[in-house]
């Protein structure tokens, strides 16, 4: 059979001369779809009313872009809206626009971040956002890092370094330690690393979310009782449920006793460590041999955007460099791609390096302030007779009324959330010791006081 020809009237792929007037007028197309979406979302709110989006698929020839528009513009209008101020319900905040401009830079430039010759301005961007961080965590001059596709694997990529690091890259005895209220990624981790599933050993949390001292001391002691070789202690920077900061002093003082790599799980607080706001523990992270930090989480930078910063980069050196064959290495820099897990990445670096660089240390000190002071205000006018409130020191708090039961707090938190969407307010509603809550994460830039008393209303 032979195969009709592709349709000569559209353009595939950018021209190496010319005007390239046909991509010009898919992306101001695009834009026009997109800026309309971002204006009309007063009236759709966080979901979209009509879910009876179908899902075309290709088909023999190909169709053209005037059909493809109508299937973008309905993908569009059936997608979650982060930009409303009614979307509270996770760490998914509006993007800064110029990151949106970074998402097209990458997705134009097509570099490859696994060789230097592949991503030679990006790649030493990249090196240069990560010395960046390193400075402003107050990290040592051997310190650097690596950015991955989310915070799952730059949590990954620091416990296979530990791992390897603590020699017991291949030893069934090897384990690692969180507290229960660690972010459920870790047990991800943990079979992907080839662990058995009591490889990963949960620390008690006390009244405040934070990982217990005594308890973490006694788990210690216990697995050198039982023949367990720990290679690493992992600290929660920003719990899921509450936004709780564990004790890094205290337990990098253990690990550091222990012979312990001590990671810090920073994809929801870490950000919060580069500034001056005053939060119990934050300035102790460069006691650590390794934190993950995402600032996709609040600064609004767009999916995905991870960092992992190590104390030492011959670590992950070590453990990762495999010398890929096909690829040289220019005037020694070595290709990124040899520096974690992923080795084809796209150019993510280019939006977080925009906005940054357009917020400055007091822009992103303004987004993350007030994130935290709408939650403080939020906790401060729910009623505390009512309710029974999980909070910390960011910008995250769970509530639900006092003294119900696992079905109770189900039925609850299902009516309430119907009850707020169609208010245009979306919640999430977290499991929690055995219980249901509503949870609010205030990380939203365009919700003000205005809109959290409305929800105050429907709550109190």
């Amino acid at each position: 059979m032979t195969l009709e020809p592709i349709n000569k009237k559209e353009i595939l792929f950018p021209e190496y001369s010319g005007t390239n007037e046909s991509l010009l007028f898919l992306l101001n197309k695009t834009s026009q779809i997109l800026c309309k979406w971002f204006s009309d979302s007063k009236e759709l709110g966080p979901l979209p009313i009509d879910n009876n989006f179908k899902c075309s698929v290709p088909d023999e020839y190909g169709i053209s872009t005037d059909t493809l528009f109508s299937e973008i513009e309905s993908l569009i209008y059936s997608s979650f809206n982060p930009v409303h101020p009614g979307s509270l319900a996770h760490l998914d905040p509006p993007p800064l626009i110029i990151s949106i401009l970074g998402d097209l830079i990458a997705a134009v430039l097509n570099n490859n971040l696994l060789a230097h010759e592949l991503s030679p301005s990006i790649s030493q961007l990249e090196e240069s956002i990560c010395k960046w961080f390193c400075t402003k965590l107050n990290f040592a001059e051997s310190a650097g890092g690596i950015a991955a596709s989310g915070g799952t694997l730059s949590n990954l990529n620091a416990l296979v370094a530990a791992r390897f690091y603590a020699g017991l890259e291949t030893n069934q005895n090897a384990v690692f330690l969180t507290s229960e209220d660690a972010h459920s990624s870790f047990l991800k981790c943990s079979r992907i690393m080839g662990l058995g599933p009591k490889s990963l050993i949960k620390v008690k949390s006390d009244n405040n979310g934070c990982m217990d001292i005594v308890d973490l001391k006694n788990t210690i002691n216990k697995c050198h009782r039982e023949g367990k070789k720990i290679f690493s202690i992992v600290a929660t920077l920003g719990t899921t449920i509450r936004g709780a900061v564990d004790p890094i002093k205290n337990i990098s003082r253990i690990c550091k006793e222990n012979n312990i790599w001590l990671h810090i799980d920073g994809s929801i607080g870490g950000i919060f460590a580069i500034t001056k706001i005053p939060i119990k523990e934050i300035n102790k992270v460069n006691c650590a041999n390794s934190i993950t930090i995402n600032p996709q989480k609040i600064l609004g930078i767009t999916k995905t955007s991870s960092i992992l910063i190590v104390s030492d980069m011959e670590v992950l050196k070590n453990t990762f460099v495999t010398k890929i064959p096909y690829f040289s290495s220019e005037n020694n820099f070595l290709n990124r791609g040899e520096l974690g897990i992923q080795g084809s990445r796209p150019a993510e670096i280019i939006k977080l390096w925009l906005g940054l660089r357009l917020l400055g240390m007091q822009g992103i000190d303004k987004v993350l302030s007030t994130s935290i002071e709408k939650k403080k205000f939020l906790e401060k006018n729910l009623n505390n007779k009512i309710y029974d409130l999980c909070s910390g020191p960011l910008h995250i708090i769970s509530f639900l009324p006092k003294g119900m039961n696992k079905n109770e707090s189900d039925k609850w938190t299902l009516d309430k959330s119907r009850i707020l969407m169609n208010n245009k307010f979306m919640l999430s509603r977290p499991m929690f010791k055995n219980r249901y809550y509503l949870r609010a994460v205030l990380g939203n830039y365009n919700t003000s006081k205005f809109h959290i008393n409305e929800l105050l209303k429907l709550l109190n």
